[in-house]
């Protein structure tokens, strides 16, 4: 072997395109850019970099598609306040994602349900308690809980943490859940649950309870979820 072909440089991987929008970035980050600020025009960017109009209007593009930058009527582009949810709703599909990827957002999920304890006792209100126990009493009723009684329940607690985001993010986990949940209705009877917790339980908690005996009633609500990430 040629112990001089070490001495040969890697061919630059990354095209001019990529290297103006990188440039773009950092030159957002390092001048404090806000949303609704204006930017220099294509030409001026093409003249600044020395770069083609074409190479600039691509970057921008890319910045466009995730929401960064907007063209607007007698303003030109524009910073933008990006969607940070746009691209994964158009993946979170449970029929094109793998098994794998298909656990790990459930297990998101879980992971996301344990943390909203404070919240929902800091924000909780005697209207949200009131829709929450109208919830509970119509699924009293019902031999056994559906797919849909379940995001019911659930969908309410992420409703009442406030988080505007966080509301959205659950709503597009739910067709991986509802997928998931399909799946393991038939293994739920093989897990011995102790004491398990039903939603009404977690409502009485979440009315007069703390958020530490909340978080701990939710764990068991959830275990037969939980079990699951021991195999």
């Amino acid at each position: 072997m040629n112990s001089k072909l070490g001495l040969l440089e890697p061919l630059e991987s990354v095209s001019m395109t990529d290297r103006v929008e990188n440039i773009l970035r950092e030159y957002f980050t390092e001048n404090a850019f806000k949303p609704g600020d204006a930017l220099p025009n294509e030409l001026e960017i093409a003249q600044k970099l020395n770069v083609s109009r074409n190479v600039v209007r691509e970057a921008l593009s890319r910045l466009r598609m995730l929401g960064m930058v907007e063209a607007r009527p007698r303003r030109g582009m524009i910073m933008s306040q990006p969607d940070l949810l746009a691209g994964i709703e158009k993946v979170l599909n449970p029929f094109i994602l793998s098994q794998s990827n298909q656990k790990d957002i459930f297990e998101l999920r879980l992971i996301l349900e344990m943390g909203i304890a404070e919240f929902l006792f800091a924000r909780k209100t005697q209207k949200d308690l009131d829709e929450l126990e109208q919830i509970v009493e119509k699924q009293k009723t019902l031999p056994v809980l559906s797919k849909e009684d379940e995001i019911e329940f659930h969908g309410k607690l992420y409703d009442m943490t406030g988080n505007e985001t966080f509301q959205r993010f659950q709503s597009l986990l739910f067709p991986v859940f509802e997928h998931v949940f399909a799946s393991m209705t038939n293994q739920k009877d093989n897990y011995v649950l102790v004491d398990p917790v039903s939603h009404a339980d977690l409502f009485n908690i979440l009315k007069d309870g703390t958020p530490e005996a909340f978080r701990k009633a939710m764990h068991k609500h959830l275990e037969v979820y939980y079990n699951t990430i021991k195999k």
